[in-house]
């Protein structure tokens, strides 16, 4: 069985940024994220990222404490199922600019 801290499974949460738009309208990388588990607060992006699982799951980069689970899967009528499991998470901060604020 491998280590959940093993480099070469890992990617940084920036890779999860695009699957996030499909739920989310903004980008959420810089977002910061506070752990349930630690309390340990820091954009999104620089989160571990596990993708080989049978869904995308974003670790704390201090505890390693699952912070997001993310899947989705299509359907043959053209529908995908979205699932995304944000227990983890005790917080999360992003900045947006204001409506009809130049971007």
């Amino acid at each position: 069985m491998t280590s959940i801290d093993t480099p070469d499974r890992r990617l940084d949460g920036n890779a999860l940024a695009g699957p996030l738009l499909e739920l989310f309208t903004i980008d959420l990388s810089a977002a910061m994220a506070t752990c349930v588990h630690c309390d340990g607060t820091a954009p999104l992006g620089e989160q571990q990222l596990y993708a080989d699982a049978p869904a995308l799951v974003l670790r704390c980069r201090d505890c390693t404490g699952v912070l997001l689970r993310y899947s989705a899967d299509s359907h043959s009528t053209g529908i995908a199922t979205v699932r995304a499991d944000l227990s983890g998470l005790r917080l999360l901060v992003a900045h947006v600019p204001a409506a009809g604020a130049s971007r």
